[in-house]
C-alpha cells in the first residue's frame, strides 16, 4: 500500500492504493496523522478510490486513524470506497461509524468551506 498527502482547501486528503493490510503500513499512516495533528490540521479525508483490497487490519488501520483525529478534535472521512470496500464497511457495521461520500469533492465540502463559494 502507498500513500499520498495532499491539501485541499481547510482539509487533508490522503489517497490510498494498492492492498490496505495494516502492518508496517499502519505506523507509517499513523505517524503521518500526528505530524498533521502537530500541524494543526485535522480534518483528513481518505480517499480509498484506489484501493484494491482490504483486510481487517485494513480496517482497523482506518479506525484507529479515526480515533486518532476525533481525540485531536477533528475527523477522517472516507471518500470514493468501491463497491467492494464499500460491501466491506456494511457487513462489519463501519458503516455507520465514518462519514462517507461517494466522491472526493463531497468529503471536501462536507468539511465546511469558509474560503469557497457555495
Amino acid at each position: 500500500m502507498n500513500f499520498n498527502v495532499t491539501e485541499r482547501y481547510n482539509c487533508v486528503v490522503i489517497e490510498f492504493k494498492g492492498n490496505v493490510m495494516g502492518g508496517p503500513d499502519a505506523v507509517k499512516l499513523n505517524e503521518k496523522l500526528h505530524e498533521l495533528i502537530e500541524e494543526d490540521q485535522t480534518n483528513v479525508v481518505a480517499d480509498l478510490g484506489k484501493v484494491k483490497f482490504m483486510n481487517s487490519s485494513g480496517l482497523g488501520m482506518l479506525i484507529g486513524g479515526l480515533t486518532t483525529m476525533r481525540k485531536a478534535d477533528g475527523d477522517l472521512r472516507i471518500a470514493n470506497a468501491t463497491d467492494k470496500i464499500e460491501s466491506l464497511l456494511v457487513v462489519t457495521k463501519l458503516i455507520t461509524v465514518f462519514k462517507h461520500f461517494k466522491s472526493l469533492e463531497e468529503a471536501v465540502k462536507s468539511y465546511g468551506n469558509s474560503k469557497e463559494e457555495e
